[in-house]
């Protein structure tokens, strides 16, 4: 028996509490309590109308029970999730490596007859000589075998870790050390132990940090498997001061456009020697982000294939005494200002016109801010609507008041309106131009079709499709998306939209989560910056929301525009997105572009038949032709979960050979 709280008491009568139990254990009970949950979900979904019935619902001894029951039903879901993004027990029990495992390993490296050598260098700071003993010790408890450690020291090092050094040296003929000169930098230090590094590839580590005892094994398995690869780059966690293994960072395949917000490569980060040479190797002025500077050059030199991702831990990043990695406010402020600095660089070498400042929800990453050309393009914004006069005003009236992009024209398509405010406010507009209005009354409700027939009237440059239940936020989001979608190898550009009650309802879509699709951060709460701040940061996803894209419309046509046939409802948008980069662009979401979406209003929810019917062909369509209940998303990691878009783990992980 538990007891309610305060205001629940106030609801059921003093002294009156509820049997928890016997609402989760009773079938029936619990099927009545979701009926009449779902029920006033569908009156909230029509709130302006049904103000009255909704008040009566929540006053009724129903109504009362039906909200402590969602206070039960979330109690038990912040357990369920504490539980299941436990990373100890995630460890445990799919990072273990057995006797069975190891032995089998070292009896696979055995029979490779050419296994390249890696090269590792450490750099020495301030740490204790304890961490220097475990970084040390990390690197010579690898299974692979071909390696050498160089370990970058100060001329005037500390006597005990002098000692330690060259004991090390001493015992092992693979571990060299390079004394840094007072004078020198990081940089430099690092350039001399390049010119003196014989592995075909080397891999960075701080002293005080480790690797994974299969590290150099999995990165010579990467390179041998692709030997175009020119940088490889795994996931990472972090050691607390206990070295219990903490904060994992499980990352996405390369993904550019995030890779100029943030380090995203980060550690344990592989480069190919030879061609650090040949882009000079690591840079002075640059200190604090010399290795991300350098990432950069590699990335300008490769193809994207031949940056390699091992989505696996490699690398345990130590946690200073203060609780976080870097040990001074000025070191964090000076790295930051140093990764400004070598993004800027890199975007002058590219020939790529923007800025790069502090990303404002996340400001140890970055922005970038494209430029918008003198003579900006055209763009058609198309709304599909049918009556919900209420809605479609709010949205013009919010692109007409706030909209700073000054070249663009609105298409409303009137899919058969019958009310008549509706038709009253059409005519409003009719002589407004701006706005151009079409009129279908013949064609049944089919989203891809009437999109498709207003692109192909259209003359504009760029094609910006929007639902009807739009609300404008940010007055430059159509420059910001404007911004990404002039780039080279740009498909769609999606923004970032929430629902009324300030939570996310778009951040992005992946492919693969709940055998379809899955909106990455759905629901997390304004100010939250998500998973390593992938919630407020630029970045690639395989697909963006069609609720308000942005597309060339050369491209649009080029890929056929929305699927008429098959995907009349849902998942054309998605598929559009598909095709974009089965083509080679890439579809960018933005967080500078800010919307409310009161969603799908107009069509309402799947709740006939004759809906869920079309819907469960359209998920079949994009299974079988598009394998996205089976195919790995590449902005996403085989280690997080695919039943939750939280950035949850996945348990298991959906990689092999563990």
């Amino acid at each position: 028996m538990i007891r309610a709280d305060q205001k629940a008491q106030n609801d059921f009568g003093a002294g009156e509490c509820l049997d928890t139990e016997l609402i989760t254990r009773n079938n029936d009970l619990q099927a009545l309590l979701s009926e009449q949950e779902r029920r006033i979900y569908d009156l909230l979904q029509q709130y302006h109308k049904n103000e009255s019935e909704l008040r009566s619902v929540y006053n009724t001894p129903i109504g009362k029970i039906v909200r402590y029951y969602k206070t039960i039903k979330q109690k038990k879901k912040t357990q369920k999730n504490a539980e299941k993004n436990d990373y100890n027990i995630w460890l445990n029990k799919y990072d273990l490596l057995t006797e069975k495992r190891r032995k089998n390993i070292i009896a696979e490296i055995a029979t490779k007859r050419e296994s390249p050598l890696i090269s590792v260098f450490m750099r020495l700071n301030k740490r204790s000589l304890s961490s220097l003993e475990q970084s040390v010790q990390s690197v010579k408890a690898q299974l692979y075998p071909h390696w050498e450690l160089c370990i970058i020291a100060e001329a005037s090092q500390h006597t005990e870790a002098e000692t330690a050094i060259r004991k090390f040296v001493e015992n092992d003929a693979r571990i060299t050390r390079h004394v840094k000169k007072e004078t020198n930098t990081i940089s430099e230090a690092s350039n001399a132990a390049l010119e003196l590094a014989g592995g075909e590839f080397f891999a960075l580590l701080e002293s005080g940090d480790t690797i994974h005892p299969l590290a150099l094994y999995h990165v010579a398995q990467e390179v041998m498997r692709y030997p175009e690869a020119g940088l490889l780059y795994s996931d990472e966690d972090s050691l607390d001061n206990n070295n219990k293994r903490v904060n994992p960072f499980f990352k996405p395949d390369f993904n550019y456009d995030l890779f100029l917000c943030q380090n995203m490569v980060g550690n344990l980060a592989v480069f190919k020697t030879s061609l650090a040479r040949q882009t000079g190797g690591f840079k002075r002025e640059l200190d604090g982000a010399q290795d991300y500077d350098l990432a950069l050059r590699f990335y300008e030199k490769l193809k994207p294939e031949q940056i390699r991702h091992i989505p696996r831990v490699l690398y345990h990043k130590r946690i200073s005494r203060s609780g976080t990695i870097a040990a001074t406010e000025t070191q964090i402020s000076g790295n930051q200002e140093a990764a400004l600095l070598a993004v800027n660089h890199h975007l002058k070498r590219t020939g790529i016109e923007a800025t790069v400042e502090k990303a404002p929800e996340y400001p140890e990453c970055n922005r970038i801010r494209y430029t918008i050309p003198n003579t900006p393009p055209s763009v058609d914004i198309i709304i599909p609507t049918k009556d919900m006069a209420n809605l479609l005003k709010i949205c013009v009236l919010s692109i007409l008041a706030k909209t700073t992009y000054n070249n663009y024209s609105i298409t409303i398509i009137d899919n058969g309106s019958k009310e008549q405010n509706t038709l009253d406010l059409l005519k409003q507009w009719k002589n407004d131009s701006r706005i151009r209005i079409i009129r279908d009354d013949e064609t049944p409700f089919n989203y891809s079709k009437l999109n498709n027939r207003a692109v192909h009237s259209s003359s504009a440059d760029f094609i910006c499709l929007m639902n009807n239940d739009i609300e404008i936020i940010t007055p430059e989001w159509l420059n910001e998306m404007m911004g990404h979608a002039i780039q080279p190898g740009v498909g769609a550009v999606g923004a970032r939209l929430w629902y009324p009650n300030a939570t996310l309802q778009h951040a992005g879509v992946i492919t693969g989560m709940y055998t379809g699709t899955g909106h990455a951060h759905k629901k997390y709460p304004k100010g939250n910056p998500g998973y390593f701040g992938r919630a407020c940061l630029q970045q690639e996803y395989s697909a963006v929301t069609g609720a308000c894209l942005l597309i060339n419309r050369i491209n649009y046509l080029h890929v056929a525009g929305l699927n008429e046939q098959e995907l009349t409802v849902a998942f054309n948008d998605i598929e559009l997105c598909l095709k974009l980069k089965k083509k080679g662009l890439r579809n960018i979401w933005t967080p500078y572009a800010e919307m409310f979406h009161h969603e799908s209003l107009t069509r309402g929810r799947n709740d006939t038949p004759e809906k869920k019917e079309l819907a469960g062909k359209e998920l079949a369509y994009m299974q079988n032709t598009w394998g996205i209940d089976k195919n790995h998303d590449p902005a996403y990691n085989p280690n997080l979960s695919i039943t939750s878009d939280d950035f949850s783990l996945s348990w298991p992980p959906r990689i092999l050979d563990r």
